[in-house]
């Protein structure tokens, strides 16, 4: 035998490794993916179908020749409306949208938690609270549900004693994103022609071809097209489900910390010395500060000092349809204005970056409208992969036997004849 036909041969051999250990991975985990993909492809839009499905929440119409009313001045209104303290203000830099007021309720005997509270900003009429319930916002919660949890958390009685449904759900999900993420691996492998020259093979669909032809050019064609993407999701989403997970990845980013580790002294507001005449700045005062250090067109998150030695942070964002989704931030002494610390975030480390965007990698807002149209397509794709897996696994099957019916009619024809 030829070196040719013993590298061949040897080729053969590990690609069917593979292909053994790719076909039973998707098999194994194929309905839970599809469930946590499909959920996941309808939750790349969760924000706007949410807003969309609410406007009024969201949605004002400009006053023609009025500003809009400084948030300063609704404060007070919010306290008692709302009967809480107000941790934290929205402002977009849309002239177009409501501002945003999160209130906390203290000894709230319902334990309703946290709500916030929309204003238009024009009229200073209170539009609505985060606590209205619909039709859509309820649907989004189920499909959440369904990707963290496969609803599992919506069932009262626990299935396996010690261990909640939630957490037994976490477990079936993220060990099946595991899975699928070796399967994208192993279906790369795979991917590679015999001959390498003619790897551009795998980037085509033969669409005057039969449909097993179509299905199975569309498994390999779709899944490459979309790797990068399925990688990213399913390598950040185990962290939510196995903290082994989460502090290996920590310690792969290098920003793990042990539990016991001291924690950082959060910075304070230095009291003035005539304590007769304690007052914060406005929040008009926070966004003018911070507009000295961040100086593009933003939207602002301004969190409220909780109390007399606490600082105010206000973080901002960039707009737009490629906007990344970090945020810049900023501490300030409530009192004087002085900036106590700056976060520009393209200024941190890599890793840091990576750590801290872990989230928005998941869920495809790590730069903005743009990057969530490529996840919404990567999840359909991821959808659909175990569906056209599973079709041609099907056929195989369906040709062996029908290979094994013919072989064995050969030999009683031979036998016959004899």
């Amino acid at each position: 035998m030829s070196n040719r036909s013993t590298e061949k041969s040897k080729w053969q051999r590990i690609r069917k490794f593979f292909n053994d250990i790719h076909l039973w991975m998707g098999l194994t985990s194929g309905l839970i993916v599809i469930a946590v993909c499909f959920s996941g492809t309808i939750y790349v839009f969760n924000t706007e179908l949410t807003e969309w499905s609410a406007p009024h929440l969201y949605k004002v119409k400009p006053v023609a020749g009025k500003e809009r009313i400084p948030a300063d001045s609704l404060i007070e209104k919010i306290r008692t409306a709302s009967g809480g303290s107000i941790t934290s203000i929205a402002i977009s830099a849309d002239p177009k949208r409501t501002y945003q007021f999160a209130v906390k309720k203290e000894g709230d005997s319902l334990n309703r938690g946290n709500v916030t509270y929309m204003v238009n900003p024009y009229t200073g009429d209170i539009t609505g609270t985060s606590k209205e319930r619909n039709g859509t916002k309820e649907f989004m919660s189920t499909m959440f549900s369904l990707h963290r949890w496969l609803l599992l958390d919506k069932v009262k009685k626990p299935i396996i004693k010690g261990v909640t449904n939630r957490e037994l759900g976490s477990i079936i999900t993220g060990t099946a994103t595991i899975i699928f993420t070796l399967g994208c691996l192993t279906g790369l492998i795979i991917w590679f022609p015999k001959k390498i020259r003619n790897w551009r093979q795998g980037l085509k669909v033969k669409w005057n071809a039969g449909w097993k032809r179509v299905n199975h050019d569309l498994h390999n064609s779709l899944a490459f097209y979309a790797l990068i993407f399925l990688l990213l999701m399913g390598l950040t989403g185990p962290q939510w489900s196995f903290e082994w997970y989460r502090n290996g990845l920590q310690k792969t980013l290098g920003t793990y910390k042990p539990k016991n580790a001291p924690k950082e002294k959060a910075p304070k507001s230095k009291l003035p010395e005539d304590r007769t005449a304690l007052s914060s700045l406005s929040v008009a005062d926070y966004i003018r500060e911070a507009d000295k250090q961040l100086t593009f067109n933003g939207n602002y998150n301004i969190t409220m000092p909780a109390d007399s030695t606490a600082v105010a942070i206000i973080s901002k964002t960039k707009t737009g349809f490629f906007a990344p989704a970090a945020a810049d931030r900023i501490t300030i002494d409530q009192y004087s204005g002085k900036v106590v610390k700056l976060d520009i975030f393209k200024n941190k480390p890599f890793n840091e970056r990576i750590a801290g965007s872990i989230k928005a990698i998941h869920v495809g807002n790590v730069y903005g409208t743009f990057t969530k149209w490529l996840y919404f397509l990567a999840c359909l794709i991821a959808t659909s992969l175990p569906i056209t897996g599973t079709m041609i696994w099907l056929n195989k099957m369906k040709k062996k036997s029908k290979n094994i019916k013919m072989e064995r009619k050969e030999i009683l024809s031979e036998a016959q004849l004899a």
